[in-house]
């Protein structure tokens, strides 16, 4: 009996840590501190910390002003303990969160989870497409080509680029990409800088 309550405990104090990381996760990907989700939800500061922390289970009463304040719904921050889609260090293939973009042809996917320093996204480039120019902003990028050609233009110079090769500039040079291939292209775009609301790409 004591064997079945250890572990029944163990299991349910795992279970509050994953929904912890949930609701730190969706307060993290809408930019809201802990004292601005606390204005929001009327649960203090100390009860949001602990459980973010896994230390407290979300209680029934809590659990609707929470998902009102972050826009989900109440079962988004329970869910069952396999839904990880939302989590402060793994992205699920599934939970992939598409990105506005301005460009016709230009797709792009965050790579990333919501507290990380840097900004990971999988760029595709039908053929014919690319960003309608060139364009510079704050912070530094890297990418790969996993698949495809696409032409890089950096600071004035071209570079033909197929699958492979890779690059890395200080976003504050003006930049711009286009696929004058037959295939799709698909490249691994790291940003030091969080993405706007409405971009083309790096």
């Amino acid at each position: 009996m004591e064997e079945v309550e250890t572990r029944v405990a163990r299991e349910g104090n795992e279970a509050d840590v994953i929904v912890g990381r949930r609701v730190r996760a969706l307060r993290l990907e809408r930019n809201l501190s802990l004292m601005e989700l606390a204005a929001k939800t009327g649960i203090s500061i100390g009860a949001l910390s602990q459980i973010e922390r896994g230390l407290s289970s979300l209680r029934v009463k809590v659990i609707w002003p929470l998902a009102a304040a972050l826009s989900v719904e109440p079962g988004a921050l329970i869910g069952d303990g396999g839904d990880t889609g939302n989590d402060l260090y793994c992205v699920r293939s599934q939970s992939r969160r598409p990105l506005p973009v301005r460009s016709e042809g230009i797709g792009k996917w965050l790579l990333s989870p919501p507290a990380a320093a840097l900004t990971g996204m999988l760029v595709t480039v039908e053929p014919g497409g690319g960003t309608s120019e060139a364009y510079a902003h704050s912070g530094h990028e890297f990418g790969y080509v996993l698949t495809g050609d696409v032409e890089l233009e950096i600071d004035g110079g071209t570079y033909q680029l197929k699958q492979g090769d890779s690059f890395a500039f200080k976003s504050t040079l003006m930049h711009a990409f286009t696929n004058h291939g037959r295939t799709r292209a698909e490249i691994l775009w790291v940003n030091t800088n969080k993405p706007p609301e409405e971009v083309d790409a790096g």
